[in-house]
């Protein structure tokens, strides 16, 4: 299937390792541009290398004006920015009881305002050229709240409540707006989430990936590569009829529909 994205300028997030970095090169390996960010230069630069058409920047996402010149910089080298890929860190692992409202505050700056102002910087001209692509990389918190993720549970939403909303708005403008959920992806922040549960329970590390292999229904824990595949799918031309859906690359973790 021939994915239409040769040509297109792609803006990937927090995107030099994980599903970020998965999303890019998959992405660029359908020759699209590709401006890989992170918050070491060094290392995007490293990733852009290996991509047939592609930037790395320096970017700290909490920071306004180092979003701003990186829009500026992605523009200046490739024209237009097609299709914004949102993506971050997410928040420290903590229980919905211990949260405060200190810790409600950050989730929202981290998960949500950066996405919000990226967008905002890259829509109108979406919608003025009359095709575009938003793509949230999100988490199955979405579909079904995780423990002891709350801070994660509440960003993720804020952010996703405001893509549905925005998707249906700017859909007859040819711009198309989704997420995209994880379940348990082979990355090293699922890793360190392993490595929070043993600690906190008391058992080996790896009994703890054990357990949650059980849980999914596939018997084992995503690809990143699998992922990316999916992103760029949503990305895609021919997926200009899929908008305002939260799809779920989880193995079948997530039991509803």
């Amino acid at each position: 299937m021939d994915l239409g994205l040769q040509g297109r300028t792609a803006f990937v997030c927090a995107s030099t390792a994980g599903l970020g970095r998965a999303v890019a090169e998959a992405i660029g390996h359908e020759g699209a541009n590709v401006v890989v960010t992170g918050r070491r230069g060094t290392e995007a630069a490293a990733v852009a290398a290996g991509l047939p058409s592609a930037i790395g920047l320096e970017v700290d996402l909490l920071d306004a004006g180092s979003r701003a010149q990186a829009v500026a910089a992605a523009e200046e080298a490739f024209g237009v920015i097609d299709i914004l890929v949102v993506n971050g860190p997410g928040p420290k692992a903590s229980p919905a009881a211990d949260l405060s409202p200190s810790d409600a505050g950050t989730a929202f700056a981290q998960l949500f305002t950066p996405g919000h102002d990226l967008v905002s910087r890259t829509l109108p001209g979406m919608r003025e050229r009359g095709w575009g692509r938003i793509l949230a990389i999100g988490s199955s918190g979405i579909a079904a709240p995780l423990e002891n993720l709350a801070s994660s549970n509440l960003g993720r939403a804020a952010l996703a409540g405001y893509l549905k909303t925005l998707a249906a708005e700017v859909a007859p403008d040819g711009v198309t707006v989704n997420l995209l959920l994880p379940g348990r992806i082979a990355t090293d922040r699922v890793a360190a989430l392993d490595a929070v549960t043993a600690a906190r329970t008391g058992a080996d590390v790896d009994d703890v990936r054990r357990r949650s292999e059980q849980t999914i229904p596939a018997g084992r824990y995503g690809d990143p590569a699998e992922f990316g595949a999916a992103g760029a799918f949503l990305c895609s031309a021919p997926a200009s009829y899929i908008t305002g859906i939260a799809l779920r690359c989880d193995g079948g973790l997530v039991r509803s529909l």
